[in-house]
């Protein structure tokens, strides 16, 4: 499984294999049950997650106490309320796992002696900041330009694999509006 990282990495930075063997001991690996959370609201954000297999999310509960989803993570993708993750404040977010997943993590003390020992894990986490950042632009972008229709349809081309592993409920959530009428839409569209 460790080969999954090593060749996310590999994609943005290159890392001879003993340099790999060190850099993997800063992190440790995690089984994550169905429906288990890594974080809580109110908790301290004292990680930053890797997914080498399975699916997260990451979700607010609103004043109405309806969860709002604002992130997935499936293989390869990191997830973290990097807010309080940075400032070591407690997260106003939940991340749970969606489907039973294997993880890795990291403390933000041990990144920064990682980023410290190899600064070429600089490079690597500045790319993996920068896709995250444009990632949150667009979904603005869609948030305030297309109709909720239109969103569902950019998500679904631009991400076909959650449609077939990510409930609808939680779809809806993350879009931002009810299971009913996103089965509206879905009916329109399938047919």
């Amino acid at each position: 499984m460790l080969e999954i990282f090593k060749g996310h990495i590999a994609k943005f930075a290159q890392i001879p294999d003993d340099e790999f063997e060190e850099i993997i001991k800063f992190f440790d690996t995690k089984e994550v049950d169905k429906k288990e959370n890594l974080l809580e609201e109110g908790q301290i954000c004292r990680h930053h997650y890797f997914v080498l297999n399975g699916l997260l999310r990451k979700f607010f509960i609103n004043e109405k106490g309806i969860e709002q989803t604002t992130e997935f993570a499936i293989e390869t993708w990191w997830i973290t309320d990097n807010f309080a993750y940075e400032r070591k404040i407690p997260s106003e977010f939940y991340i749970q796992a969606i489907e039973k997943s294997l993880i890795l993590y990291i403390t933000q003390e041990n990144q920064e002696k990682l980023l410290e020992k190899f600064p070429v894990m600089e490079r690597y986490f500045r790319y993996i900041y920068q896709r995250a950042f444009a990632a949150a632009q667009k979904r603005i972008k869609f948030l305030f330009s297309l109709s909720k229709e239109e969103f569902y349809i950019q998500a679904v081309t631009n991400h076909p694999e959650f449609v077939q592993r990510v409930p609808q409920y939680l779809i809806a959530s993350y879009l931002g509006f009810t299971p009913e009428y996103l089965s509206e839409i879905r009916k329109r569209h399938i047919s």
